[in-house]
């Protein structure tokens, strides 16, 4: 008997400890893609701002809430607007955005390879 309460009192433990290591990774990955508004490039993770420090803190009551990632994220961009969010969703507002590396790389292998055609020539 003294062995099973002794396992169960170890699994409650390891239980207890992964989920705070859980919220933990959430946290840090979260406030990762957290735009600081008040420092310039950095993110909420990497800055020691009051702003920065109030989101983290935010970001920890809101996953002990049991919100989701996304959930906080669409609480932050509510709040905030979408320039909060370091990876912005693909909408009418950010097609340039995530087109624009796309027709850069693509030009660029136009130029790239008239170059080779024109050498050869």
């Amino acid at each position: 008997m003294k062995i099973l309460k002794l396992f169960f009192i170890f699994f409650l433990i390891f239980y207890f400890n992964y989920l705070k290591a859980d919220n933990e990774d959430m946290k840090i990955k979260i406030t990762k893609n957290l735009r600081c508004l008040i420092c310039q490039g950095q993110s909420v993770y990497d800055s020691d701002s009051e702003f920065a420090n109030s989101l983290k803190i935010l970001v920890d009551e809101k996953l002990k809430e049991g919100f989701s990632e996304q959930q906080i994220y669409s609480f932050f961009k509510d709040k905030y607007g979408e320039w909060i969010l370091y990876d912005p969703e693909l909408n009418k507002n950010t097609y340039i955005l995530w087109l624009l590396p796309i027709l850069i790389f693509l030009i660029g292998g136009v130029i790239i390879f008239k170059s080779f055609i024109i050498k050869k020539n």
